[in-house]
């Protein structure tokens, strides 16, 4: 699969997160794919297959309500197969009201016409501002200082 394709396929990604298509979305991505999230605080930092996938994204709709995604610039590498993304989402977290913006780089490795690896890289500040959960993981990250 070519650049190309694969700024394609992850064109089609946002347009299944814009419509809370989280089955359309998990679906773009091969039975046995890695995902990771390097910067995650209070979440899984790496999920290994669709279903681990599937289950993690089951209630997202739920708390968040993306509304748009303002910017994407897709770099393309020298392997046509992997593509590099920033991009940011802007919307609503759904318990508290609050506006969620956040600001990502996501590696994606293409395989066969899906995703069969993905690195994720975000602010787990912004997001439990957002969500409301920021005493918790200072408190977490406190608490791993004194320990």
């Amino acid at each position: 699969m070519g650049g190309v394709e694969a700024e394609e396929l992850f064109q089609r990604a946002l347009d299944l997160l814009l419509t809370k298509d989280m089955a359309g979305f998990v679906d773009l991505f091969t039975p046995d794919c890695t995902v990771e999230f390097p910067f995650a605080e209070g979440t899984p930092a790496r999920l290994s297959g669709r279903e681990e996938l599937r289950a993690y994204l089951a209630d997202y709709p739920a708390r968040m309500d993306i509304t748009g995604f303002p910017s994407v610039v897709v770099h393309r590498t020298t392997d046509p197969a992997t593509i590099v993304v920033e991009f940011s989402a802007h919307g609503r977290t759904v318990a508290t009201g609050r506006p969620y913006e956040m600001r990502y780089v996501s590696v994606f490795v293409v395989r066969d016409g899906a995703f069969a690896e993905l690195r994720d890289y975000w602010s787990p500040v912004r997001a439990a501002r957002a969500t409301g959960a920021l005493r918790e993981l200072a408190d977490e990250l406190v608490g791993e200082v004194r320990a």
